[in-house]
């Protein structure tokens, strides 16, 4: 039997959702959650498919990262975000000219856009056709407009323009506190599919709900690899396990049974990670990649870790898997014309090099990567940053992408609060009111990755609210920028 074999991540599973019952005092029937076990395995692939969430933590900026470049809508951002307000935030013009999106499929009223000048890398899968633009995404329970916003008629997404409880809902469809979320309800599908289910959701960037499922329970790395059960090096507890005959007899002492019922869950559990430690070690230890990633670049090295795991996913016994990783630092309140230039050239530079790996892996057709965030920001400025807001701009990148091309729908620049049309998608200071769910965002990525109409209900819970069975053609479930 495998060391970490299906069954057994299904046991363990449903051994920790029910100790959360217990500890909750839920009065849910046993008997449910056990029909919920048997529930997630959904499909058998034959395949090899990966998602890959890149996070953008803090409320990445979007009317500066995806540009207005035609000379009507680059003259209103200026005005907005130029020394007229009272700022220095607008790009110029000409400093975007290197970095133009050009679509196969030009957008309505001679609508252009062009990637902040730090974004060449980008510029170019844009323009090789593995690159897409998702216009105006965010958090939505269902489709709203403003003035349904104001009044308060219709429910929307809860503790809106909050770090954490945003990007709890980017990331779970619900605010902080959340405990599954979409990433991992796409795992539970796979786990069938999936000899060495422990690896089907791994994050390199610490502890992401995102990867939560119902059974699918996230595995972390670090930038290295598998987080390992080590102290310091040279500690009388560290030598277990940098001396090898050490940490033989350490692993040695851990297969005794144990009267002690603690104890025995204790080494049961010691084993358990040893063991995953061991055969992540053995997947990507042989792998050599002569793409070079750029240095000092942490979300750079958080995806080549990924794409070492991809390439010894036969190894790890995966034909589907979910993965997250990270940048911090895009909260600019202030300071936002140096801040965030440098982290959207770490962002460009670490997908640029994520796509030259894949392709030297012959994965770039399976591998989808896509960014997410807290929330976009205002299009007003406070000074020298820029405040809160909603919804934003998203990048999705793959050889399987329909690319070079931008989906959903260009928001007027606007800060007015008339009845005039270009007023009508934000929700005061330039916050967009998104045009596009997350929910149909995710049910597109899914679909690709394998899930069929009547499981993506079960992975996305307000799914239902959007698309022809909700009577809202406008807000289809399949936004289309997958092949």
């Amino acid at each position: 039997m495998h060391l970490l074999d299906l069954q057994g991540h299904r046991r363990r599973a449903f051994l920790k959702r029910a100790g959360q019952l217990a500890l909750a005092g839920t009065a849910t029937p046993l008997a449910l959650n056990l029909a919920a076990i048997g529930e997630a395995a959904a499909f058998d692939a034959s395949d090899y498919k990966a998602l890959v969430c890149v996070f953008l933590f803090g409320g990445n900026d979007y009317a500066n990262t995806v540009v207005p470049y035609d000379d009507e809508r680059h003259a209103v951002y200026e005005r907005l975000r130029g020394a007229a307000s009272g700022s220095r935030l607008a790009i110029p013009r000409p400093a975007l000219a290197a970095t133009e999106l050009r679509p196969d499929e030009p957008l309505p009223e001679g609508t252009r856009y062009a990637l902040a000048p730090e974004m060449p890398e980008l510029a170019a899968l844009f323009s090789q056709g593995r690159l897409a633009v998702q216009l105006n995404v965010g958090p939505l329970v269902m489709p709203l407009t403003r003035q349904q916003f104001q009044a308060g008629v219709l429910a929307r997404p809860p503790k809106l323009f909050s770090h954490n409880d945003q990007q709890s809902l980017w990331q779970a469809q619900g605010a902080e506190g959340s405990t599954r979320g979409w990433g991992g309800n796409i795992g539970d599908l796979a786990l069938q599919s999936n000899s060495g289910a422990t690896f089907t959701c791994i994050s390199v960037s610490g502890n992401a709900v995102f990867l939560s499922g119902r059974e699918a329970l996230q595995f972390q790395c670090s930038r290295a690899g598998a987080v390992a059960i080590e102290g310091v090096r040279g500690s009388s507890w560290g030598q277990f396990f940098w001396e090898p005959a050490m940490r033989a007899g350490f692993e040695q002492l851990l297969q005794r049974p144990s009267s002690h019922v603690l104890a025995e869950e204790y080494a049961r559990v010691t084993r358990r990670s040893l063991g995953a430690e061991r055969l992540v070690s053995q997947a990507i230890d042989p792998v050599r990649l002569s793409t070079p990633f750029p240095e000092g670049n942490p979300l750079a090295d958080q995806l080549k870790l990924v794409a070492r795991l991809v390439a010894g996913r036969t190894a790890l016994g995966v034909k589907r898997q979910v993965f997250f990783v990270a940048l911090d630092g895009f909260d600019v309140h202030d300071n936002m014309s140096t801040r965030q230039p440098a982290l959207l050239r770490r962002l460009s530079q670490a997908l640029g090099a994520f796509d030259a790996a894949l392709g030297e892996l012959g994965a770039r057709d399976r591998v989808t990567t896509f960014t997410a965030s807290d929330f976009g920001r205002t299009l007003s400025v406070n000074g020298d940053g820029t405040d809160h807001g909603w919804g934003g701009h998203q990048f999705v990148m793959g050889a399987a992408v329909r690319g070079r091309a931008f989906y959903g729908r260009p928001a007027p620049l606007s800060l007015g609060s008339s009845g005039a049309p270009e007023d009508q998608w934000h929700v005061g200071q330039g916050r967009l009111l998104p045009s596009t769910s997350v929910d149909q965002f995710a049910a597109t990525l899914a679909r690709w990755f394998g899930a069929n109409d009547d499981e993506l209900h079960g992975v996305l819970p307000n799914l239902g609210n959007f698309g022809d069975r909700a009577g809202r053609p406008d807000y289809p479930v399949n936004l289309g920028f997958m092949r």
